[in-house]
């Protein structure tokens, strides 16, 4: 599926500041997110179908990621 970003309403964690350089999102449609870098916001982006998104963010919550 092809997304059209151009338009999309990027954003940062609220806990992010303003000079710090991390990752945005854009809430997509039919429910895809996209994920770009904030150092480099015209280069590429990744796009999320909902599902995939849903478990990144579980496993996230579950400290699957944590370094041991």
């Amino acid at each position: 599926m092809n997304h059209e970003l151009s338009q999309a309403h990027w954003f940062k964690s609220s806990r992010s500041k303003e000079t710090t350089a991390c990752v945005e999102i854009a809430h997509l449609t039919a429910g895809s997110v996209g994920v770009r870098d904030s150092k480099n916001p015209t280069g590429p982006a990744l796009v999320f179908a909902p599902e995939e998104w849903d478990a990144f963010n579980a496993n996230v919550r579950t400290g699957h990621f944590d370094r041991a």
